[in-house]
């Protein structure tokens, strides 16, 4: 039998309390949909929470919290008073029938009030697929029912059977599900019993199975009961939490002083703003560790509850135990179950009271497996519940849409608290607000066609199609977006959106576009739009108008319609290569899109470019990979790749690979000249001069590369190659020069065109230039531009003349905020190269090195590694290949509240620096800063008690400890230096082994006179007596630095001042994310 309903119909999923609180507030913003209910069970409204009639189980929240009406919150409590006859309590525990009986009547009051036709269908879901316009649900008797939309109001999925062993899963003793066949099918039971579980459901089911001379078991990892309410506890308001502040923080925060009730209970209002801004590595941590005893004060027992299982226990008819089911054996009439204690109870009846199965793909729901095989729906976070966007609406595998809306129990991998009455109310309004603004939309826009994410276009088909596929290749990174653009403003010039599109094309890659023309067509046209469309059109105005505020006005539209991803492919590069925000920044822009995209191929090369950035290497190239799967032309997922293999020193695995990337979808790529330079890279890394060379005027010299990528890719191939090969490639050079964008030459629009502008003027020798680029950098206002651009411009011109001195001064200047500049930490590369080769020119050969082998520490040399090295006197041991770990350094940070980094102090003698480092390090430690300080009397008791004092030891002492810090900062850790380090060479070799920006020093500029004054240890005097040689200060030179970070004057300044002054540098500079509280 088949029963075709109208597609006009919104079909809700369940007639338990998610299902009646959905029709409740549906049936006000219906658009005259039919709401169909469909659900095997013959009543509505009890489901399997509340369909039972054992007055022990009481609700486990009280009667004042549950109304349906949100803005009536005393309903249930007046008809809970009115059916009973007697006064109750707002504070009261009802037995869950009697609410139960509630959700059956405000469901057929809600049927009577409402405007559209409400209509009951007692059968069960199968299967749901797609249809021409909405979806099909095909019922477990073979009838079919269409739908405009789809809401799943399921519920709890059955108890997880994972733990069960094999020889129980068969066993008559053994009870699945205590809830399958209403309870009834546990009373009765002969023998003892063991609950598998101590949550909620085996005090239920402990309480129905309590019998005279009756012994019940319950068993758990915890082996913990849930807490007793108490009226006395009230949550406290912890609104002001920051996720950013991590796991550990949160609840100390949430606990501190308080009973855990209340703290659970306060982080309960705010959980799903934290859930969702934790750290993957903090959710995940939150599931291994905290979810058990969160559970324990978040789910708690009714007070009589709590009551009458204190009299099981104290009477001995209910024993706790702490373990797991190991196996269970026949033992007679009765089982055996192991425990893994090696404690093995004797029992008739073993009950599953593990709670419901959150990982749905192990449910063995066939609704739910059937959507998830059709891909109208993919896992939830962490494989928990459905994946889905901010309304509830589930995510389709590659992130499609369909009109399918789910609440409670299925959104608990987005929200995590996703399952009590108030949670499940306040979702009900929210699916009904988006299902009633969806319904509008079609409504108003039936006829007009839509991308792949599901956003309206206000154009024909024919420009949409054209729109469409311009869309899809830029998100590929393919040639001819420009074309089909213009295609579909052709076909309507009234296509505001397609104007802004081609206008947006012409700012961000200086194409052939006229700008204000088209930018003119989007306003004149914007009336037609909708909302998103006239969104986009304001961010693309104010894009043209200022880089800055174009960003800033992308980023809004973003936050607003987070699947428009057209203009989230604009926004990142923007972001990341304008340096117009840091690296975290873009980071969590990206992050926070997960629940938009699921499984979308484009968004997962986004995400893995992040990964890779992050020095997560093998998330990245898991990302890539499926990205790659899905659409083998995905150019941000290659890019990720490519630089996986570079950074992790697999260059000939990598060329390789790239090599046949480019052969099979290179021609149509956007990227092939960048992913040639990525390639190139690979050849100079493995010494291959003459293919370089090849590859350089094959892919990348002009006139094949033109525009910024004239600059960004085919001159700094060249200088690289002049620093590391030391070949003259200004004619190379020059034509790229005049190759490139005028405007990036003169005035760069940002800080990474202008380091590229500047490698570029000096691999052509155009010193005029450079110095011209160095007075508009020095000009310019901005902080990045005069402290590293300036500087930058400075050490090349002095590169080129062969001012050696100045150059390694200029360089030394800029090199350490070069991470400002935007870009890759592969493109910043040149910088240190260009620095090596200065160092050495100066006759620094030891320092040069240095900087070299502090490269190692991330990824094995390669042959061009060896060689320079070799000419520098420093040969590497062959056969060295670095291991890389699963967990890595940002791994390891997002455990913290703060970013690692190297504060490290310089000075005379007595010039006060461990005074002041371990006040900064007590501060630190009491802000919840993970901390460390070397100090150099305490290293040389153990790590360097084999060393002297002579110039070789003394360095010797100080590369070790650079190491050291190195390793902890790779911990995560803040690591407070304080040695006398004298040498400028030793500072520089200890700053390379670490991020750019996570060296901080601190040079603790005390006159010798006044150090030699106070001379705690007697050294001074010693000195000045002949007894010790090379003493810094009197027999042996101190070099100061030149630019330190923070520059302390102990004879003026007090400890207590100066470590202030560092902890303030500390949160400026964002290692501290800010003060904590």
């Amino acid at each position: 039998m088949k029963t075709t309903a109208d597609s006009r119909s919104i079909v809700v999923v369940g007639a338990g309390a998610a299902g009646v609180l959905t029709v409740q507030r549906l049936s006000a913003v219906s658009h005259g949909h039919e709401i169909v209910v469909v659900d095997p069970a013959a009543d509505t409204g009890r489901g399997v929470a509340y369909a039972t009639s054992e007055p022990a189980h009481l609700l486990n929240a009280p009667a004042g919290r549950l109304s349906t009406d949100a803005t009536d919150p005393d309903d249930f409590v007046r008809w809970a008073a009115a059916t009973l006859g007697r006064a109750v309590d707002p504070g009261e525990f009802l037995p869950r029938g009697c609410y139960g009986d509630y959700l059956a009547e405000r469901f057929t009051t809600a049927v009577a009030r409402s405007r559209v036709p409400v209509r009951r269908v007692h059968e069960r879901v199968a299967a749901i697929d797609r249809a021409p316009g909405g979806l099909l649900l095909r019922l477990g008797s073979g009838a079919e029912l269409r739908a405009a939309v789809v809401v799943l109001a399921t519920g709890f999925a059955a108890p997880g059977r994972n733990w069960v062993p094999e020889s129980l899963r068969t066993s008559p003793a053994f009870v699945a599900d205590p809830w399958a066949d209403g309870f009834q099918a546990t009373e009765g039971v002969d023998g003892d019993v063991l609950l598998v579980g101590t949550g909620l459901t085996a005090v239920d089911v402990a309480l129905q199975l309590d019998r005279p001379h009756q012994t019940i078991h319950a068993v758990s990892r915890t082996g913990l009961l849930p807490r007793a309410h108490d009226r006395r506890v009230e949550p406290p308001d912890l609104t002001g939490l920051d996720p950013a502040d991590g796991l550990d923080e949160l609840w100390r925060a949430a606990s501190a002083g308080r009973d855990r009730r209340a703290a659970v209970d306060g982080l309960r209002g705010v959980a799903g703003r934290l859930w969702q801004g934790l750290s993957h590595a903090d959710r995940e941590r939150f599931l291994g560790d905290y979810a058990r005893f969160w559970n324990i004060y978040r789910h708690r027992m009714a007070p009589a509850a709590a009551e009458r299982i204190r009299e099981l226990r104290r009477a001995g008819r209910l024993h706790l135990h702490r373990g797991e089911v190991t196996g269970v054996s026949p033992d007679g009439d009765a089982v055996c179950a192991e425990l893994s204690t090696g404690a093995c109870l004797r029992v008739g009846t073993v009950v599953n009271c593990t709670g419901p199965q959150l990982d749905l793909r192990a449910a063995g729901d066939p609704l739910v497996a059937a959507l998830l095989s059709a891909g109208l729906a993919t896992p939830g976070p962490h494989g928990l519940g459905l994946g889905t966007d901010r309304e509830g609406r589930v995510l389709g595998r590659d992130g499609d849409l369909s009109p399918l809306w789910t609440l409670g129990a299925s959104r608990v991998g987005t929200l995590w608290e996703s399952t009590a009455v108030p949670e499940i109310r306040d979702q009900a309004g929210g699916v009904a607000d988006a299902v009633g603004k969806f319904l509008a939309a079609r409504t108003a826009t039936r006829h007009r066609p839509r991308d792949r994410y599901g956003l309206t276009l206000s154009t024909t088909r024919e420009a949409a199609a054209a729109f469409t596929d311009g869309v899809e290749r830029v998100l590929r990174g393919q040639h001819h977006a420009l074309e089909r653009f213009v295609a579909a403003t052709e076909a309507d010039p009234g296509f505001a959106l397609g104007h802004a599109a081609l206008g947006l094309l012409g700012l961000e890659g200086g194409g052939q576009v006229d700008v204000g023309r088209h930018l003119r067509a989007a306003r004149e046209a914007v009336r037609g739009a909708d909302a998103r469309e006239r969104s986009f059109v304001a961010a693309v105005a104010a894009r043209a108008h200022d880089l800055r505020s174009g960003a800033r006005a992308l980023l809004r539209h973003i936050a607003a319609y987070p699947r428009d991803a057209f203009a989230v492919n604009a926004a990142v590069p923007t972001i990341a290569f304008g340096g117009l925000t840091s690296d975290r920044e873009t980071w969590s822009l990206v992050e926070s899109l997960a629940g938009d995209y699921g499984d979308d191929w484009w968004y997962h090369g986004q995400l893995a470019f992040v990964r890779q950035e992050q020095e997560r290497w093998a998330e990245a190239e898991q990302l890539a990979a499926r990205a790659l799967a899905a659409e083998p032309a995905s150019a941000h997922a290659v890019h990720a790749r490519t630089h996986v293999f570079y950074e992790t020193g697999e260059h000939t695995e990598g060329l390789e690979w790239l090599d046949s990337w480019i052969a099979d979808w290179g021609e149509d790529s956007q990227g092939r000249a960048h992913f040639s330079w990525h390639a190139a890279l690979h050849e100079l890394m493995l010494g291959d001069d003459a293919a370089v060379a090849l590859r350089y005027e094959r892919d990348l010299a002009p006139p094949t590369v033109r525009g910024p990528r004239a600059l960004v890719d085919s001159a700094s191939l060249l200088w690289r190659c002049e620093m590391t090969r030391g070949r003259d490639e200004r004619r190379g050079a020059a034509a790229a020069l005049a190759a490139s964008p005028e405007e990036w030459l003169t005035r760069p629009p940002t800080p990474f065109a202008a380091m590229h502008a500047a490698i570029a003027l000096a691999a052509a020798k155009d010193t005029e230039r450079l110095q011209a680029l160095h007075t508009f950098a020095a000009r310019h206002g901005s902080e990045v531009f005069e402290r590293v651009v300036a500087p930058l411009c400075a050490g090349l011109a002095a590169v080129v003349e062969q001012r050696w001195d100045d150059a390694v001064a200029q360089l030394g200047s800029a090199r350490p905020l070069a991470a400002r500049l935007g870009g890759s930490a592969a493109q910043r590369e040149i910088i240190e190269d260009t620095f090596v080769r200065a160092l050495a020119a100066a006759g620094r050969n030891r320092d040069a090195a240095a900087v070299l082998t502090a490269r190692l520490d991330r990824r094995p040399p390669s042959p061009l590694d060896r060689t320079r090295l070799a000419g520098l006197g420093v040969p590497v041991a062959a056969g060295l290949r670095w291991q890389h770990t699963t967990v890595g350094k940002a791994a390891r940070t997002a455990l913290n509240r703060h970013r690692p980094g190297v504060v490290w102090f310089t000075g005379l003698s007595g010039a006060g620096k461990s005074t002041i480092a371990d006040l900064l390090e007590t501060r630190l430690h009491a802000h919840g800063v993970r901390t460390y300080l070397l100090d150099g009397d305490n290293v040389r008791h153990g790590l360097n008690r084999d060393l002297g004092f002579g110039d070789a030891d003394r360095q010797e002492n100080i590369r070790r400890v650079a190491e050291v810090a190195a390793l902890m900062a790779d911990a995560g850790l803040v690591v407070l230096v304080s040695f006398i380090s004298p040498f400028a060479a030793e500072r520089e070799l200890a700053r390379g082994l670490v991020a750019e920006d996570e060296f901080c020093e601190v040079f603790v500029d005390t006159p010798l006179a006044v150090a030699e004054a106070r001379d705690p240890k007697g050294l001074y005097r010693k000195a000045r007596r002949g007894e010790i040689k090379e003493f810094t200060g009197i027999d042996s030179p101190y070099e100061p630095p030149a630019a330190p970070a923070i520059r302390i004057d102990t004879s003026v300044q007090s400890a207590a001042e100066a470590a202030d002054t560092i902890f303030r540098y500390l949160v400026a500079t964002k290692v501290l994310d800010g003060e904590p509280s």
